[in-house]
């Protein structure tokens, strides 16, 4: 029996007081090591991207462990990481001049007719659309905020373009230099990960 589809967003959503949380970070991302760390992506292809390129989104966890899970954890199952992948990545953190106001997706999603499926779920169409909605909103948050998929303890932020001017980060390099050899330990620990040194 095929799943029931999540709702796409109300047509009185735009009326209605969206649940808002107000964060102000750090924030933690991995990106590939020779790209711009504050990369507001359009190509459709994540959860929360704008449904037709009509705003760019920046992903960052809450911390170091759920930006790591959600970038070498995305196969499910898979408890093993290689020093090639985590030496083509850097960690950045990224700061906010302000606190941002966020959609609060984590304890709000049913004043606004959604559920778990959103944040979790593998329609990213509808999730696509309820971000196109939710941007589109007369309050213009800055982003959303949710659960991260591959951590549910753990929180994350789909920041709209929007906010891109108030953004400022700090590159930490990658987890296989010397200065960040602690930080990848707990890592691995946390998660139970092997490593390939490779």
């Amino acid at each position: 029996m095929e799943a029931a589809r999540h709702p796409e967003p109300p047509p009185e959503l735009q009326e209605r007081d969206l649940p808002m949380v107000k964060k102000s970070g750090p924030w933690f991302r991995f990106h590939a090591i020779d790209r711009d760390p504050l990369y507001f992506g359009r190509r459709c292809r994540h959860r929360f991207d704008s449904p037709e390129g009509e705003f760019g989104t920046l992903y960052m966890a809450g911390n170091e462990r759920g930006a790591f899970i959600e970038t070498f954890g995305q196969t499910t199952g898979i408890r093993v990481v290689s020093g090639s992948a985590l030496a083509a990545r850097a960690l950045s953190e990224i700061t906010t001049y302000e606190p941002l106001q966020l959609v609060d997706l984590t304890g709000g999603l049913p004043r606004m007719g959604a559920d778990g499926r959103l944040t979790m779920g593998d329609d990213y169409g509808v999730a696509r659309r309820w971000s196109g909605a939710l941007h589109d909103h007369p309050s213009r948050p800055d982003g959303l905020y949710y659960q991260l998929r591959h951590d549910p303890t753990r929180f994350g932020c789909a920041l709209f373009d929007r906010a891109s001017a108030r953004t400022h980060c700090r590159t930490l390099g990658s987890l296989m230099e010397s200065r960040n050899s602690a930080l990848l330990a707990q890592l691995l620990d946390e998660y139970d990960f092997g490593l390939i040194r490779e």
